[in-house]
């Protein structure tokens, strides 16, 4: 029986031998008997005893979901020859495998997608082990630290996390060794997998006989399974960044993109080879996104942001907020498209084609500091009072309207041809409904000492009112207001407003440093204007002034 077993399963030494064999009737049995029998049949090869280093301390959490160690390992193939990785987690009681998750590139965010999950099932842990790998840490980031996905998701979660010092793998342990009996067991007698489906099946059935049915000799041969209970009583509910929640479907912006959408494949299916996709992706802080190899520069304006790429073999789409943003010509294969689809991108929807040719576009842009807005190669004014406002464009035949929370504030003569609106960046077609109009205005002067006050029109409320009074506009007038009352001003056009009489004589009046000459023509005591020059002039210049 000893050498049967030890037959069907090369991997198993004397402990694990008597473990299985008191399982199956035959107990009593010890281990240095068992290694005997084997060595009698020569199917062990022995190997010298290493000696135990003193300078080692075991350490044990005394109870499940206390500390949880992560890492990732490599050596599983396709038959493609690409490389795939294994995120790996395991409780540090129990020993229990909490996470096995097999993706292509082990980049932060599969590793934190792969810890969300694993926390959506089993709870939050207390603690969290790990080495230094960029996924985990970014205290050796360069030119300076920053905290990266994993740490936010610890700390917006109250979870305290613990990393290894340099090259001191002996600190994850157990993990480490996970990793070996993961190696031996399957990846090295299993031939490369098919796809990455078929190695993520493979490594299930595999996590699950360790959890379950493989005995571990550090447990004193429990399972591990015997050992490990969810994390029961929270109260506070997981956390998980916008950029790991589950995809949404693209919000159709019209209706016949709705109709269409309702026909596209669930997120959960995976897209036929060569078929588009989208993804969400963060900004990061230089501006420079990656996708699958291919660069897309947004600018460190949007820094943060999440946008969504929509990316296929002809073109890509940047959308931000459910507008498109950018449009630039693909550099991606099919390859590079199911790549994306195993690391979680979904099946794309139509798309976001930029408006046709003669519609009503509308763009979104940022007034600058002078007041002014970009549009293609030109400049249109918007006015100082709006600098660093975000407005929208409205480009209406000959006239563009400039629109705040939906609101007219300014109309302009349309700079930039029709046939070249839709090729402007970020346009999209405008709603049939016409913009709001703005409504009435209430602004307030102080009426001068002779009565009267200037809003671009004169208006005459009278010397009584000089005082502090409200304006409100009116298209047929404006009412003017104090503490006594409101009295109407009707509007009058340009030729009734009423005028200064036209000055009689002119009033000079010249300056010197250390004199002052006066010249005042007949009848300068009627009203006019008066011209002061502040100026050195020589007596010549004065006569010639005088004549």
């Amino acid at each position: 029986m000893i050498c049967e077993l030890r037959r069907a399963h090369p991997r198993w030494g004397p402990r694990r031998l008597v473990f299985e064999l008191d399982r199956r009737g035959y107990p009593g049995l010890s281990r240095s008997t068992v290694y005997r029998v084997l060595m009698r049949h020569r199917l062990i090869q022995p190997v010298p005893r290493r000696r135990r280093r003193d300078q080692y301390i075991r350490w044990e959490r005394p109870a499940p979901m206390q500390l949880w160690q992560l890492d990732v390992t490599a050596s599983l193939f396709l038959v493609s020859g690409r490389e795939c990785k294994v995120i790996t987690g395991i409780d540090d009681h129990s020993r229990y495998c909490v996470i096995a998750a097999v993706v292509l590139r082990a980049t932060g965010r599969a590793v934190c997608t792969a810890f969300v999950e694993a926390m959506r099932e089993y709870g939050v842990p207390a603690e969290v082990l790990s080495d230094n790998g960029k996924q985990f840490t970014g205290r050796f980031g360069k030119p300076r630290p920053a905290e990266v996905l994993f740490e936010r998701i610890c700390r917006e979660n109250g979870i305290t996390q613990r990393l290894t010092r340099p090259r001191s793998p002996t600190t994850t342990g157990k993990i480490e060794r996970l990793h070996q009996t993961l190696q031996l067991e399957l990846l090295n007698e299993h031939e490369p997998f098919t796809s990455i489906e078929d190695a993520q099946a493979a490594i299930d059935a595999w996590r699950q006989d360790y959890n379950a049915d493989r005995p571990h000799q550090s447990l004193a041969m429990a399972f591990p399974t015997a050992r490990f209970a969810p994390a029961t009583g929270q109260v506070l509910p997981l956390r998980v960044p916008a950029e790991l929640a589950p995809p949404r479907s693209v919000r159709a912006t019209t209706a016949a993109q709705a109709g269409s959408a309702s026909a596209r494949p669930s997120a959960g299916q995976q897209p036929p080879i060569g078929q588009a996709v989208e993804l969400d992706r963060v900004v990061p802080r230089s501006g420079n996104l990656w996708v699958a190899g291919q660069q897309i520069w947004l600018g460190p304006a949007m820094t943060g942001r999440t946008v969504r790429i929509w990316a296929g073999t002809r073109q890509v789409h940047v959308l931000a907020g459910g507008y498109r943003i950018k449009t630039l010509p693909s550099r991606l294969d099919a390859t590079d498209l199911a790549r994306l689809a195993a690391c979680g991108a979904i099946p794309a929807g139509p798309p976001p084609l930029p408006p046709p040719e003669g519609s009503v576009i509308e763009i979104e842009r940022t007034v600058s500091a002078s007041g002014n807005v970009s549009i293609g190669n030109h400049v249109i004014s918007a006015g100082s009072p709006l600098a660093g406002r975000r407005v929208t464009l409205r480009l209406d035949g000959p006239v563009t309207h400039i629109l705040v929370n939906g609101t007219i504030v300014r109309t302009v003569t349309c700079p930039v041809p029709e046939a070249a609106r839709h090729r402007l960046r970020g346009a999209r077609a405008a709603p049939a409904q016409p913009p709001r109009l703005p409504g009435q205005l209430t602004v307030k002067r102080r009426v001068s000492v002779r009565g009267g006050h200037h809003d671009r029109r004169a208006a005459d409320p009278g010397r009584a009112a000089a005082r502090r009074q409200d304006c409100r506009g009116h298209p047929r007038g404006r009412h003017l207001s104090d503490h006594r009352g409101r009295r109407h001003c009707p509007r009058r056009p340009a030729h009734d407003q009423p005028r200064h009489p036209p000055p009689q004589g002119l009033r000079l009046r010249l300056t010197n440093r250390d004199q002052e000459d006066a010249y005042e023509p007949p009848g300068s005591e009627q009203p006019g204007f008066s011209v002061w020059v502040n100026a050195a002039l020589s007596r010549n210049e004065k006569g010639a002034m005088r004549s």
